[in-house]
Protein backbone atom coordinates (compact mmCIF):
# COMPACT_ATOMS: atom_id res chain seq x y z
CA UNK A 1 0.00 0.00 0.00
CA UNK A 2 1.47 3.33 -1.08
CA UNK A 3 1.66 6.13 1.49
CA UNK A 4 0.27 9.33 -0.06
CA UNK A 5 0.37 11.38 3.15
CA UNK A 6 2.11 14.73 2.70
CA UNK A 7 1.53 14.68 -1.05
CA UNK A 8 -0.36 17.35 -2.96
CA UNK A 9 -3.04 15.43 -4.85
CA UNK A 10 -5.23 17.00 -7.54
CA UNK A 11 -8.22 15.22 -9.04
CA UNK A 12 -9.60 16.36 -12.39
CA UNK A 13 -13.23 15.45 -12.99
CA UNK A 14 -16.08 14.76 -10.62
CA UNK A 15 -18.91 12.28 -11.20
CA UNK A 16 -18.75 8.79 -9.71
CA UNK A 17 -15.12 8.26 -10.72
CA UNK A 18 -13.96 11.55 -9.22
CA UNK A 19 -15.85 10.89 -5.99
CA UNK A 20 -14.31 7.43 -5.72
CA UNK A 21 -10.86 9.02 -6.03
CA UNK A 22 -11.66 11.61 -3.37
CA UNK A 23 -12.89 8.94 -0.96
CA UNK A 24 -9.84 6.79 -1.67
CA UNK A 25 -7.39 9.54 -0.68
CA UNK A 26 -9.41 10.65 2.36
CA UNK A 27 -9.39 7.04 3.60
CA UNK A 28 -5.59 7.22 3.42
CA UNK A 29 -5.30 10.46 5.36
CA UNK A 30 -4.97 12.86 2.42
CA UNK A 31 -7.33 15.70 1.54
CA UNK A 32 -7.04 16.22 -2.23
CA UNK A 33 -8.10 19.19 -4.35
CA UNK A 34 -10.59 18.68 -7.16
CA UNK A 35 -11.43 20.60 -10.32
CA UNK A 36 -13.89 20.20 -13.17
CA UNK A 37 -14.34 22.22 -16.34
CA UNK A 38 -18.14 21.96 -16.03
CA UNK A 39 -20.01 24.62 -14.07
CA UNK A 40 -22.38 22.11 -12.47
CA UNK A 41 -20.58 18.75 -12.46
CA UNK A 42 -22.35 15.69 -11.02
CA UNK A 43 -21.33 14.95 -7.45
CA UNK A 44 -20.63 18.57 -6.50
CA UNK A 45 -23.11 18.42 -3.60
CA UNK A 46 -21.42 15.28 -2.24
CA UNK A 47 -18.03 16.92 -1.63
CA UNK A 48 -16.72 17.17 1.95
CA UNK A 49 -17.11 20.69 3.37
CA UNK A 50 -13.38 21.25 3.89
CA UNK A 51 -12.32 20.10 0.41
CA UNK A 52 -11.00 22.72 -2.00
CA UNK A 53 -12.58 22.63 -5.44
CA UNK A 54 -12.59 24.70 -8.62
CA UNK A 55 -15.24 24.49 -11.36
CA UNK A 56 -15.65 25.97 -14.82
CA UNK A 57 -12.03 25.56 -15.91
CA UNK A 58 -8.75 23.93 -14.99
CA UNK A 59 -6.77 25.65 -12.26
CA UNK A 60 -3.26 25.75 -13.74
CA UNK A 61 -1.49 26.83 -10.54
CA UNK A 62 -2.91 23.85 -8.63
CA UNK A 63 -1.74 21.48 -11.34
CA UNK A 64 1.82 22.82 -11.40
CA UNK A 65 2.03 22.55 -7.59
CA UNK A 66 0.76 18.95 -7.52
CA UNK A 67 2.77 15.84 -6.70
CA UNK A 68 0.18 13.61 -8.36
CA UNK A 69 -2.77 14.27 -10.68
CA UNK A 70 -5.60 11.79 -11.15
CA UNK A 71 -7.79 12.33 -14.20
CA UNK A 72 -11.25 10.97 -14.92
CA UNK A 73 -11.76 8.99 -18.15
CA UNK A 74 -13.56 11.86 -19.86
CA UNK A 75 -10.49 14.10 -19.60
CA UNK A 76 -8.04 13.76 -22.47
CA UNK A 77 -4.30 13.96 -21.86
CA UNK A 78 -3.86 15.95 -25.06
CA UNK A 79 -5.33 19.22 -23.79
CA UNK A 80 -2.69 21.91 -23.73
CA UNK A 81 -2.64 22.48 -19.98
CA UNK A 82 -2.01 18.80 -19.20
CA UNK A 83 0.66 18.55 -21.89
CA UNK A 84 2.51 21.38 -20.18
CA UNK A 85 2.10 19.73 -16.77
CA UNK A 86 3.40 16.43 -18.10
CA UNK A 87 6.48 18.19 -19.46
CA UNK A 88 7.09 19.42 -15.89
CA UNK A 89 7.38 15.70 -14.93
CA UNK A 90 4.30 15.74 -12.72
CA UNK A 91 2.71 12.28 -12.67
CA UNK A 92 -0.75 12.03 -14.28
CA UNK A 93 -2.64 8.76 -13.79
CA UNK A 94 -6.11 7.21 -13.96
CA UNK A 95 -8.24 5.80 -11.16
CA UNK A 96 -7.46 2.36 -12.63
CA UNK A 97 -3.76 2.97 -12.09
CA UNK A 98 -4.47 3.86 -8.45
CA UNK A 99 -6.46 0.65 -8.12
CA UNK A 100 -3.78 -1.53 -9.70
CA UNK A 101 -1.20 -0.24 -7.23
CA UNK A 102 -3.39 -1.41 -4.34
CA UNK A 103 -5.16 -4.57 -5.58
CA UNK A 104 -4.25 -7.78 -3.73
CA UNK A 105 -6.21 -10.29 -5.85
CA UNK A 106 -5.82 -11.53 -9.45
CA UNK A 107 -7.27 -9.29 -12.16
CA UNK A 108 -9.08 -10.24 -15.36
CA UNK A 109 -9.17 -7.25 -17.74
CA UNK A 110 -11.64 -6.80 -20.59
CA UNK A 111 -11.71 -4.13 -23.27
CA UNK A 112 -12.85 -3.79 -26.87
CA UNK A 113 -15.17 -1.67 -28.97
CA UNK A 114 -18.21 -3.87 -28.37
CA UNK A 115 -19.36 -6.52 -25.94
CA UNK A 116 -17.27 -5.43 -22.93
CA UNK A 117 -20.15 -5.24 -20.48
CA UNK A 118 -21.69 -8.50 -21.67
CA UNK A 119 -18.43 -10.43 -21.30
CA UNK A 120 -17.61 -8.77 -17.96
CA UNK A 121 -21.02 -9.59 -16.52
CA UNK A 122 -21.08 -13.15 -17.90
CA UNK A 123 -17.59 -13.81 -16.56
CA UNK A 124 -18.74 -12.51 -13.19
CA UNK A 125 -21.63 -14.98 -13.24
CA UNK A 126 -19.18 -17.80 -13.97
CA UNK A 127 -17.06 -16.80 -10.97
CA UNK A 128 -20.12 -16.55 -8.72
CA UNK A 129 -21.32 -19.99 -9.87
CA UNK A 130 -17.94 -21.27 -8.67
CA UNK A 131 -18.65 -19.61 -5.29
CA UNK A 132 -15.83 -17.14 -5.68
CA UNK A 133 -16.11 -13.73 -4.03
CA UNK A 134 -15.63 -11.52 -7.08
CA UNK A 135 -15.29 -7.76 -7.46
CA UNK A 136 -16.71 -6.48 -10.76
CA UNK A 137 -16.28 -2.88 -11.85
CA UNK A 138 -14.23 -0.30 -13.72
CA UNK A 139 -16.08 1.04 -16.73
CA UNK A 140 -19.19 -0.85 -15.61
CA UNK A 141 -21.15 -0.37 -12.41
CA UNK A 142 -18.86 0.12 -9.42
CA UNK A 143 -15.78 2.36 -9.76
CA UNK A 144 -12.66 0.23 -9.40
CA UNK A 145 -11.43 2.05 -6.30
CA UNK A 146 -14.63 1.20 -4.45
CA UNK A 147 -13.77 -2.47 -4.88
CA UNK A 148 -10.89 -1.98 -2.43
CA UNK A 149 -13.34 -1.71 0.47
CA UNK A 150 -13.52 -5.50 0.91
CA UNK A 151 -11.51 -8.61 0.10
CA UNK A 152 -12.15 -10.60 -3.08
CA UNK A 153 -10.82 -13.80 -4.59
CA UNK A 154 -10.83 -12.21 -8.04
CA UNK A 155 -11.32 -8.84 -9.75
CA UNK A 156 -13.01 -8.54 -13.14
CA UNK A 157 -12.51 -5.12 -14.72
CA UNK A 158 -14.16 -3.65 -17.79
CA UNK A 159 -11.76 -1.04 -19.12
CA UNK A 160 -12.26 1.68 -21.70
CA UNK A 161 -9.56 3.07 -23.95
CA UNK A 162 -9.85 6.33 -22.00
CA UNK A 163 -8.99 4.56 -18.74
CA UNK A 164 -6.12 2.62 -20.29
CA UNK A 165 -4.43 5.76 -21.68
CA UNK A 166 -3.07 6.64 -18.24
CA UNK A 167 -2.77 3.19 -16.64
CA UNK A 168 0.73 1.74 -16.24
CA UNK A 169 0.72 -0.90 -13.47
CA UNK A 170 -1.98 -3.28 -14.70
CA UNK A 171 -0.73 -6.86 -14.45
CA UNK A 172 -3.70 -8.97 -15.42
CA UNK A 173 -3.72 -12.74 -15.07
CA UNK A 174 -5.56 -12.65 -18.41
CA UNK A 175 -6.58 -9.73 -20.60
CA UNK A 176 -8.59 -9.44 -23.78
CA UNK A 177 -9.44 -7.01 -26.54
CA UNK A 178 -12.71 -8.43 -27.80
CA UNK A 179 -12.73 -6.52 -31.09
CA UNK A 180 -11.67 -3.20 -32.57
CA UNK A 181 -13.77 -0.98 -34.80
CA UNK A 182 -13.73 2.74 -35.45
CA UNK A 183 -15.08 4.45 -32.32
CA UNK A 184 -14.50 7.66 -30.37
CA UNK A 185 -12.81 9.26 -33.37
CA UNK A 186 -13.64 12.64 -31.85
CA UNK A 187 -11.16 11.69 -29.09
CA UNK A 188 -8.60 10.09 -31.43
CA UNK A 189 -7.90 12.56 -34.27
CA UNK A 190 -5.13 10.35 -35.69
CA UNK A 191 -7.64 7.59 -36.35
CA UNK A 192 -8.09 3.91 -35.66
CA UNK A 193 -4.43 3.15 -34.94
CA UNK A 194 -4.31 5.77 -32.19
CA UNK A 195 -7.45 4.24 -30.66
CA UNK A 196 -5.92 0.76 -31.02
CA UNK A 197 -2.73 1.85 -29.28
CA UNK A 198 -4.74 2.80 -26.20
CA UNK A 199 -6.58 -0.55 -26.23
CA UNK A 200 -3.35 -2.56 -26.64
CA UNK A 201 -2.15 -1.26 -23.29
CA UNK A 202 -4.42 -3.85 -21.63
CA UNK A 203 -1.97 -6.60 -22.68
CA UNK A 204 1.06 -5.01 -21.04
CA UNK A 205 2.33 -7.34 -18.30
CA UNK A 206 -0.63 -9.73 -18.80
CA UNK A 207 0.20 -13.41 -18.25
CA UNK A 208 -2.32 -14.54 -20.88
CA UNK A 209 -3.53 -12.51 -23.87
CA UNK A 210 -6.96 -13.64 -25.10
CA UNK A 211 -7.24 -12.47 -28.72
CA UNK A 212 -9.96 -12.49 -31.36
CA UNK A 213 -8.84 -14.79 -34.18
CA UNK A 214 -11.28 -13.02 -36.52
CA UNK A 215 -9.88 -9.54 -35.80
CA UNK A 216 -6.13 -9.02 -36.44
CA UNK A 217 -6.30 -5.61 -34.75
CA UNK A 218 -6.72 -7.35 -31.37
CA UNK A 219 -3.32 -9.05 -31.65
CA UNK A 220 -0.57 -7.75 -29.32
CA UNK A 221 2.30 -6.03 -31.07
CA UNK A 222 5.15 -6.45 -28.60
CA UNK A 223 4.04 -9.29 -26.30
CA UNK A 224 5.60 -12.32 -27.95
CA UNK A 225 6.64 -13.54 -24.49
CA UNK A 226 3.03 -13.78 -23.31
CA UNK A 227 0.88 -16.88 -23.66
CA UNK A 228 -1.78 -16.32 -26.33
CA UNK A 229 -5.25 -17.91 -26.38
CA UNK A 230 -7.65 -17.22 -29.24
CA UNK A 231 -11.38 -17.27 -29.86
CA UNK A 232 -13.37 -16.88 -33.07
CA UNK A 233 -16.31 -18.01 -35.11
CA UNK A 234 -14.69 -20.68 -37.27
CA UNK A 235 -11.15 -20.65 -35.94
CA UNK A 236 -9.37 -20.17 -32.66
CA UNK A 237 -8.71 -22.25 -29.57
CA UNK A 238 -12.27 -21.42 -28.54
CA UNK A 239 -14.58 -21.54 -31.56
CA UNK A 240 -18.06 -22.32 -32.84
CA UNK A 241 -18.92 -25.61 -34.50
CA UNK A 242 -21.73 -24.58 -36.84
CA UNK A 243 -24.26 -26.65 -38.74
CA UNK A 244 -27.50 -25.43 -40.37
CA UNK A 245 -29.50 -26.43 -37.27
CA UNK A 246 -26.80 -26.71 -34.59
CA UNK A 247 -24.16 -24.43 -33.15
CA UNK A 248 -21.80 -25.68 -30.47
CA UNK A 249 -19.44 -23.66 -28.28
CA UNK A 250 -16.14 -25.50 -28.36
CA UNK A 251 -12.96 -25.26 -26.29
CA UNK A 252 -10.12 -26.70 -28.34
CA UNK A 253 -11.58 -30.06 -29.51
CA UNK A 254 -14.24 -30.31 -26.81
CA UNK A 255 -17.90 -29.42 -27.36
CA UNK A 256 -18.87 -27.40 -24.28
CA UNK A 257 -22.46 -26.26 -24.81
CA UNK A 258 -25.11 -26.18 -27.52
CA UNK A 259 -26.40 -22.69 -28.38
CA UNK A 260 -30.00 -23.88 -27.93
CA UNK A 261 -29.21 -24.37 -24.24
CA UNK A 262 -28.37 -20.67 -23.90
CA UNK A 263 -30.76 -17.77 -23.35
CA UNK A 264 -28.75 -15.20 -25.32
CA UNK A 265 -28.95 -15.24 -29.12
CA UNK A 266 -26.89 -14.02 -32.06
CA UNK A 267 -23.49 -14.97 -33.43
CA UNK A 268 -21.82 -11.98 -31.76
CA UNK A 269 -23.16 -13.10 -28.37
CA UNK A 270 -21.86 -16.63 -28.96
CA UNK A 271 -18.38 -15.23 -29.59
CA UNK A 272 -18.73 -13.10 -26.44
CA UNK A 273 -19.48 -16.34 -24.61
CA UNK A 274 -16.34 -17.94 -26.05
CA UNK A 275 -14.22 -15.02 -24.83
CA UNK A 276 -15.72 -15.29 -21.34
CA UNK A 277 -15.09 -19.04 -21.31
CA UNK A 278 -11.45 -18.53 -22.32
CA UNK A 279 -10.94 -15.99 -19.54
CA UNK A 280 -12.66 -18.24 -16.99
CA UNK A 281 -10.43 -21.16 -17.97
CA UNK A 282 -7.39 -18.89 -17.61
CA UNK A 283 -8.07 -18.54 -13.87
CA UNK A 284 -9.21 -22.15 -13.46
CA UNK A 285 -12.88 -21.48 -12.83
CA UNK A 286 -14.41 -24.98 -12.95
CA UNK A 287 -15.98 -25.74 -16.31
CA UNK A 288 -19.20 -26.87 -14.60
CA UNK A 289 -19.62 -23.40 -13.10
CA UNK A 290 -18.95 -21.73 -16.46
CA UNK A 291 -21.51 -23.94 -18.22
CA UNK A 292 -24.11 -23.18 -15.54
CA UNK A 293 -23.60 -19.44 -16.07
CA UNK A 294 -23.66 -19.79 -19.88
CA UNK A 295 -26.97 -21.65 -19.69
CA UNK A 296 -28.70 -19.15 -17.39
CA UNK A 297 -27.29 -15.78 -18.49
CA UNK A 298 -30.05 -13.69 -20.10
CA UNK A 299 -27.90 -10.84 -21.39
CA UNK A 300 -27.93 -7.16 -20.49
CA UNK A 301 -30.64 -4.59 -21.17
CA UNK A 302 -30.33 -2.63 -24.43
CA UNK A 303 -27.88 -5.16 -25.90
CA UNK A 304 -29.65 -7.13 -28.62
CA UNK A 305 -32.59 -7.47 -26.23
CA UNK A 306 -35.84 -8.97 -27.52
CA UNK A 307 -38.52 -6.68 -26.09
CA UNK A 308 -41.75 -7.59 -27.90
CA UNK A 309 -43.31 -10.11 -30.22
CA UNK A 310 -46.67 -9.15 -31.68
CA UNK A 311 -48.52 -10.59 -34.68
CA UNK A 312 -45.39 -12.34 -35.88
CA UNK A 313 -43.20 -9.22 -35.64
CA UNK A 314 -40.16 -9.15 -33.33
CA UNK A 315 -38.93 -5.87 -31.85
CA UNK A 316 -35.27 -5.92 -30.71
CA UNK A 317 -33.63 -3.21 -28.59
CA UNK A 318 -29.91 -2.91 -29.35
CA UNK A 319 -29.57 0.71 -28.23
CA UNK A 320 -26.11 0.02 -26.79
CA UNK A 321 -24.83 -0.40 -30.37
CA UNK A 322 -23.31 3.05 -30.48
CA UNK A 323 -20.74 2.34 -33.20
CA UNK A 324 -20.55 0.79 -36.65
CA UNK A 325 -18.92 -2.47 -35.60
CA UNK A 326 -21.61 -3.29 -33.07
CA UNK A 327 -24.43 -2.55 -35.52
CA UNK A 328 -22.76 -4.63 -38.20
CA UNK A 329 -22.48 -7.55 -35.78
CA UNK A 330 -26.16 -7.22 -34.84
CA UNK A 331 -27.31 -7.25 -38.47
CA UNK A 332 -25.14 -10.24 -39.32
CA UNK A 333 -26.46 -12.17 -36.32
CA UNK A 334 -30.06 -12.14 -37.58
CA UNK A 335 -31.85 -14.54 -39.86
CA UNK A 336 -34.92 -12.68 -41.14
CA UNK A 337 -37.69 -14.42 -43.06
CA UNK A 338 -39.53 -11.17 -43.81
CA UNK A 339 -38.18 -7.60 -43.81
CA UNK A 340 -35.62 -6.16 -41.42
CA UNK A 341 -36.67 -2.64 -40.41
CA UNK A 342 -33.41 -1.10 -39.14
CA UNK A 343 -33.37 2.08 -37.04
CA UNK A 344 -30.12 4.04 -37.46
CA UNK A 345 -29.22 7.45 -36.10
CA UNK A 346 -27.91 9.78 -33.44
CA UNK A 347 -24.46 11.31 -33.04
CA UNK A 348 -21.88 9.25 -34.92
CA UNK A 349 -18.91 10.90 -33.16
CA UNK A 350 -17.15 11.54 -36.49
CA UNK A 351 -17.29 7.83 -37.41
CA UNK A 352 -16.93 6.42 -40.91
CA UNK A 353 -20.24 4.65 -41.66
CA UNK A 354 -19.12 3.09 -44.95
CA UNK A 355 -18.33 -0.37 -43.44
CA UNK A 356 -22.10 -0.78 -43.07
CA UNK A 357 -22.74 -0.56 -46.81
CA UNK A 358 -22.07 -4.22 -47.59
CA UNK A 359 -24.46 -5.64 -45.00
CA UNK A 360 -27.16 -3.15 -46.03
CA UNK A 361 -27.28 -4.53 -49.58
CA UNK A 362 -29.64 -7.36 -48.65
CA UNK A 363 -32.95 -7.03 -50.49
CA UNK A 364 -35.04 -7.41 -47.33
CA UNK A 365 -33.56 -4.48 -45.36
CA UNK A 366 -35.25 -1.09 -44.98
CA UNK A 367 -33.52 1.81 -43.23
CA UNK A 368 -35.12 4.41 -40.99
CA UNK A 369 -32.58 7.13 -40.25
CA UNK A 370 -32.96 9.88 -37.66
CA UNK A 371 -31.08 12.36 -35.53
CA UNK A 372 -27.94 14.41 -36.09
CA UNK A 373 -26.31 12.00 -38.54
CA UNK A 374 -29.52 10.62 -40.02
CA UNK A 375 -28.93 12.17 -43.44
CA UNK A 376 -25.39 10.77 -43.63
CA UNK A 377 -26.69 7.29 -42.74
CA UNK A 378 -29.52 7.48 -45.27
CA UNK A 379 -26.93 8.07 -48.02
CA UNK A 380 -25.54 4.57 -47.38
CA UNK A 381 -28.50 3.11 -49.26
CA UNK A 382 -30.76 5.94 -50.50
CA UNK A 383 -33.29 3.73 -52.27
CA UNK A 384 -34.01 1.82 -49.04
CA UNK A 385 -33.89 4.71 -46.57
CA UNK A 386 -36.54 6.90 -44.95
CA UNK A 387 -35.23 10.01 -43.17
CA UNK A 388 -36.97 11.45 -40.11
CA UNK A 389 -36.02 13.90 -37.39
CA UNK A 390 -36.68 11.63 -34.39
CA UNK A 391 -36.69 7.94 -33.56
CA UNK A 392 -40.38 8.13 -32.64
CA UNK A 393 -41.28 9.48 -36.07
CA UNK A 394 -39.34 6.63 -37.65
CA UNK A 395 -41.05 4.03 -35.47
CA UNK A 396 -44.47 5.34 -36.39
CA UNK A 397 -43.63 4.83 -40.05
CA UNK A 398 -42.41 1.32 -39.30
CA UNK A 399 -45.58 0.46 -37.40
CA UNK A 400 -47.62 1.18 -40.54
CA UNK A 401 -45.45 -1.12 -42.67
CA UNK A 402 -44.58 -4.23 -40.65
CA UNK A 403 -45.85 -7.65 -41.67
CA UNK A 404 -45.66 -11.08 -40.00
CA UNK A 405 -42.08 -12.50 -39.96
CA UNK A 406 -40.58 -8.98 -39.98
CA UNK A 407 -38.03 -7.79 -37.42
CA UNK A 408 -37.71 -4.25 -36.10
CA UNK A 409 -34.16 -3.61 -34.87
CA UNK A 410 -32.92 -0.52 -33.07
CA UNK A 411 -29.16 -0.76 -33.60
CA UNK A 412 -28.30 2.88 -34.26
CA UNK A 413 -24.50 2.84 -34.86
CA UNK A 414 -24.41 6.20 -33.05
CA UNK A 415 -24.38 7.62 -29.57
CA UNK A 416 -27.65 8.95 -28.22
CA UNK A 417 -26.51 12.32 -26.91
CA UNK A 418 -28.08 14.43 -29.66
CA UNK A 419 -31.63 13.54 -28.57
CA UNK A 420 -31.38 11.40 -25.40
CA UNK A 421 -29.52 11.60 -22.12
CA UNK A 422 -27.97 8.16 -22.69
CA UNK A 423 -28.41 4.91 -24.60
CA UNK A 424 -30.54 3.49 -21.77
CA UNK A 425 -33.09 6.26 -22.16
CA UNK A 426 -33.14 5.70 -25.93
CA UNK A 427 -33.66 1.96 -25.46
CA UNK A 428 -36.39 2.45 -22.89
CA UNK A 429 -38.17 4.82 -25.25
CA UNK A 430 -37.93 2.26 -28.04
CA UNK A 431 -39.42 -0.45 -25.83
CA UNK A 432 -42.24 1.85 -24.68
CA UNK A 433 -43.10 2.93 -28.24
CA UNK A 434 -43.02 -0.69 -29.43
CA UNK A 435 -45.72 -1.48 -26.90
CA UNK A 436 -47.74 1.65 -27.68
CA UNK A 437 -47.62 1.29 -31.45
CA UNK A 438 -48.75 -2.35 -31.41
CA UNK A 439 -51.82 -1.89 -29.21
Amino acid sequence: MIDYRGKKIVIIGLGITGLSCINFFISRGVMPCVMDTRMAPPGLNALPENLQYHIGSLQYDWLLAADLIVISPGVTMTIQVLSAVAKAHIEIISDIELFCREAQAPILAITGSNGKSTVTTLLGEMAKAAELVVGIGGNIGIPALNLLHQKYHLYILELSSFQLESTYSLRAVAATILNLTSDHMDRYPFGLQQYRAAKLRVYENASICVVNADDPLTLPICRRDAHHVSFGINMGDYHLHCHPTKTWLCAYDEKVLHSSDMKIIGMHNYTNALAALALADAVNIPRTASIKALATFTGLPHRFQWVLGYKGVSWINDSKSTNVGSTKAAINSLEVEGTLHLLLGGDGKSANFSPLIQCLQQDNIRLYCFGRDGMQLAKLSPSKAILTNTMEQAMRKIADRVQPSDIVLLSPACSSVDQFQNFEMRGNRFAFLAQELTK
